[in-house]
């Protein structure tokens, strides 16, 4: 159970009194903040912004030190490039220096071929005149077939070497490059995290950490209050409750300010603070449910957190 704060006593006392004509509340002003962090942790180098400021939307809040992170961005730049680099030099096949020599082997080997050939052509005449063994005849068409089986593979290498790699390992390498462009928009977002700016407009409130002190994950250093961001909070007695209801109109009084035009935003839907002792019917009044204001925001400015009010809910439609 929470803790009774001032505001809450006093709207108890006010239940306990059980004023039936009274149809104004006690009440306090609350504001809705807004904190500003790093999902990261490290040490605070650069704080942009001190307390009283009122910085608009996108500036410079805070730098936490990057090192490790921007070593980790560079390292995953080196193996995207690294990566695109692969892809492309599979796509284009050989360099030409690499072909040329591809061909020059290839031409070396139609010529050797062509020699074999002509010799077993000699052979055979020089067989059939019987001037040579049927064994060397055999040779010299055991050395057409070596020939041309050089050529068909020198033939094979130099249309390779035109073309790209195979679609399976074009397909590998893009994937690779995928990944590693992945990695480098990881470790570019750690990068970004390490610099805060501010998300929304408003009044430096807080000021959580200095330079050179270790900011936790998630931890705020600055806390900022919105222009118009703040509602009125205050305490309904139970059987007052059922007056009230979301959208009413309700009126605002402070001490040496206009009334503010609200409506009411938010109603608890059970008892915040109650006493120790069993509902019955002696001690129902003493129950309380904390309902909120929200004032129009052309006049929200007038109000402060913490501030004491009086709240005046209007006839319920």
């Amino acid at each position: 159970m929470k803790t009774p704060t001032l505001c809450t006593l006093c709207a108890f006392l006010l239940a306990a009194c059980g004023e039936p004509d009274d149809k104004s509340f006690p009440g306090y002003a609350e504001g809705e903040y807004v904190r500003i962090g790093a999902p990261l942790a490290g040490t605070l180098v650069k704080l942009n912004l001190r307390t009283g400021d009122n910085p608009a939307t996108g500036a410079s809040a805070f730098v936490l030190e990057q090192a490790s992170e921007s070593a980790a961005r560079q390292e995953a730049q080196s193996r995207m490039e690294r990566a695109e680099s692969l892809l492309a030099d599979l796509r284009k096949g050989a360099r030409s220096d690499e072909q040329a020599a591809i061909a020059a082997d290839l031409k070396a080997a139609e010529a050797a071929l062509a020699l074999s050939r002509a010799n077993l052509e000699r052979d055979r005449k020089l067989v059939n005149d019987q001037f040579i063994s049927r064994a060397r005849l055999d040779q010299s068409n055991a050395a057409v077939n070596a020939d041309r089986a050089r050529v068909e593979q020198a033939a094979a290498r130099l249309r390779t070497s035109r073309s790209s790699a195979r679609s399976d390992q074009v397909a590998a390498a893009e994937k690779e490059v995928e990944a590693a462009r992945a990695q480098l928009a990881q470790a570019q977002w750690r990068v970004d995290q390490k610099v805060q700016t501010v998300p929304v407009a408003g009044f430096v409130t807080e000021v959580s950490y200095r330079v050179g002190e270790w900011v936790p994950a998630g931890a705020p250093v600055l806390t900022l209050l919105p222009p118009g961001a703040v509602k009125a909070r205050f305490f309904v007695p139970e059987a007052r409750l059922g007056q009230l209801k979301l959208g009413q109109a309700a009126t605002i009084a402070c001490d040496g300010c206009r009334p503010v035009a609200a409506h009411i935003s938010y109603v608890s839907p059970q008892a915040e603070y109650t006493s120790p002792l069993i509902y019955s019917k002696e001690n129902r009044g003493t129950l309380v449910f904390m309902i909120e204001a929200t004032p129009d925001a052309r006049q929200a400015t007038a109000l402060h957190p913490g501030q004491p009010l009086t709240v005046t809910p209007g006839p319920a439609s």
